[in-house]
């Protein structure tokens, strides 16, 4: 079994930062790609950063350069710095794990439960 928790989502007024982070537990062998995604009220879920094992990352186009991702594989942990935050950033944000466990060869996708990020403008 594998959990994702994430926590530091809130309630921040447009302009703001927020530090979401995510860490994952269990029986983990290696995690490949770590990430985030967010779905809005109304919208599909889309895809935010994400991050492989060796520190390459991709960012959705309306966060480049006001987002950043990074993760610690010593604790199995991700992390997203919101800088610079919109009212269009409001939504839940989900963390994903591409996780290889013990006894396994392939990895498998995980997610978190979900953290609500509001923004006021």
């Amino acid at each position: 079994q594998v959990q994702l928790v994430e926590s530091g989502g809130g309630l921040v007024q447009a302009g703001g930062s927020l530090r979401l982070s995510c860490a994952a537990s269990g029986s983990i062998l290696s995690i490949n790609v770590m990430g985030w995604y967010r779905q809005a009220p109304g919208k599909q879920r889309e895809l935010v950063a994400v991050i492989t094992k060796g520190g390459s990352t991709n960012y959705e186009d309306s966060v480049k350069g006001r987002f950043t991702i990074s993760r610690d594989n010593g604790k199995n942990t991700v992390y997203l710095e919101m800088n610079s935050l919109k009212a269009e950033d409001t939504a839940v944000y989900y963390c994903y794990a591409d996780v290889v466990r013990v006894g396994e060869r392939r990895g498998n996708d995980y997610w978190g439960q979900g953290t609500q990020v509001t923004v006021s403008s």
